[in-house]
């Protein structure tokens, strides 16, 4: 796809880089964090909270919505777009995660995967042409094709059989697609075992999709173990098209995955850690449940700009989770995103300028433990 991705900036000492997605629905700067909407909605932020903070892409994942409400009901409505209120770029995970985290309920084949739904227990068979016909009913910018993905730790047959269904799935996947609407980016898998990341990475990039992702990582395995993966993977990767590492992560996982030439992330961390109490700050992971904050008239953040630390106190926001309100989950939540979209936005500028370097310094002298 001529113009879907340019590079503006490189960091010399590193493959850090700064670079635009261009789609239908806006152009994505990156690198970008996308806040996860799985079901059509990102918790308790509405999109027009997204909106101010600066979100530029989120994500939904067509496994959910494929099952409830289903692809004919988005496209009746309008597309995922106008269904959800979000203006701008949506990409959508196939469901590949999960095919992995649901293994109890699911039968693999080559034909696709079989298992109980996870609302009402029917059964259903989703394949690479379904879950890539789904993507393209609702409209979105960015499809990923299905994949397998071998748990951690697996042994070396397991995690070669899983990298040669994803493979032969990524086939069909590009073969369903066409061309017809959005960008439909292939997924590496290959487990920790360098020579199958790199045999993974190397099939993917010969597909010549518009987008490539590496997947199977942060399954519990050892940081080094991650980071290797992903240099791995990136070695044989198209550096000239959009790398996603799916599922990733805290802030130093975005900071390390930059570095080693990623441009897109997702994590439920930011919305679910928020829910329980735990805020990020630049000066590490704030627990704003904790009693010392029982009278505390300081922001979770002082230097933060966002909505909740310009507005309210670490007294406040624990009151609010002792006595159970919404109102909360939408506080933390604001935070939260806040931080790590400003992370990216920061690191974005900082490559733009060529001080890329002096970013992840700053970033990791601050970062100490606040509780």
């Amino acid at each position: 796809m001529e113009g879907f991705f340019s590079i503006e900036a490189r960091d010399p000492g590193s493959l850090a880089r700064a670079g635009l997605i261009r789609t239908a629905h806006g152009t994505i700067p990156t690198p970008i964090f996308m806040p996860v909407g799985t079901r059509g909605t990102v918790k308790a932020v509405a999109p027009d909270d997204l909106e101010s903070l600066g979100a530029k892409i989120v994500l939904a994942n067509a496994y959910h919505l494929f099952l409830r409400p289903g692809p004919e009901l988005i496209s009746k409505l309008g597309g995922l777009h106008r269904f959800m209120g979000w203006k701008g770029p949506i990409l959508t995970d196939s469901g590949g995660y999960q095919v992995f985290s649901l293994s109890a309920l699911r039968k693999l084949s080559q034909e696709g995967v079989t298992f109980r739904s996870t609302y009402d227990g029917a059964r259903v068979f989703l394949s690479p042409e379904i879950a890539v016909g789904a993507q393209v009913t609702f409209g979105v910018d960015i499809l990923m094709c299905l994949d397998e993905c071998a748990p951690y730790p697996a042994g070396r047959e397991e995690t070669e059989k899983s990298m040669g269904l994803t493979l032969g799935w990524a086939r069909r996947s590009r073969e369903a697609w066409g061309g017809r609407g959005g960008a439909l980016f292939g997924i590496a898998q290959g487990g920790f075992y360098p020579d199958l990341r790199r045999r993974s990475a190397a099939d993917i990039a010969a597909l010549d999709f518009p987008g490539q992702a590496v997947g199977g990582l942060a399954l519990g395995e050892p940081k080094e173990m991650t980071f290797e993966a992903i240099e791995t993977a990136r070695s044989e990767l198209d550096p000239a098209k959009p790398m996603y590492l799916m599922g990733m992560g805290t802030p130093s996982d975005i900071i390390e995955g930059i570095k080693r030439g990623a441009d897109m992330f997702d994590c439920v961390i930011p919305t679910r850690n928020a829910r329980n109490g735990q805020l990020f700050t630049r000066r590490g992971k704030l627990n704003v449940l904790n009693a010392r904050h029982k009278d505390d008239p300081g922001p979770p953040d002082e230097k933060c700009s966002c909505y909740c630390c310009r507005n309210f106190s670490r007294a406040y926001l624990r009151h609010l989770h002792q006595n159970r309100e919404p109102l909360f989950l939408r506080l933390a939540s604001l935070h939260n995103l806040h931080y790590y979209l400003d992370l990216v936005t920061g690191a974005r500028e900082s490559l733009l300028k060529g001080t890329f370097p002096c970013y992840c310094k700053e970033f990791y002298e601050l970062q100490e433990p606040v509780d």
